[in-house]
């Protein structure tokens, strides 16, 4: 009998959680599974307080191959860090860099 070889995943980023003026930052890794349309590229604000979540933000847009399994192109975020009192810093597996300033929601590709 042939064995066959698992080309899944082995492991996916787990970035430790940041907090902030009482409200915690951490990645949602499996966006699909709440509905969204890609894995991965999502934070999460959740009051620490009550532990309600806030919001929910897409960092960055994943562009499928429909030749190609979906699960294999899932991009990740690696990192999560405070950069500031409002800006988040945000990097994926690619190395690629984001910055999320968490009083507006919004995201700016950090470019050298």
């Amino acid at each position: 009998m042939i064995e066959k070889i698992s080309k899944e995943r082995s492991e996916v980023p787990e970035p430790v959680p940041v907090s902030l003026g009482g409200i915690r930052y951490e990645v949602l890794p499996w966006g699909k599974a709440r509905g969204f349309g890609q894995n991965g590229g999502f934070i999460v604000a959740i009051d620490e307080a009550t532990g309600e979540e806030k919001w929910i933000l897409k960092i960055y847009d994943m562009l499928y191959d429909h030749d190609m399994e979906e699960d294999k192109q899932d991009i990740f975020i690696s990192e999560l860090e405070v950069e500031s009192e409002y800006l988040l810093h945000v990097v994926n597996e690619r190395e690629e860099h984001y910055l999320v300033n968490i009083e507006t929601q919004s995201v700016t590709k950090w470019v050298d």
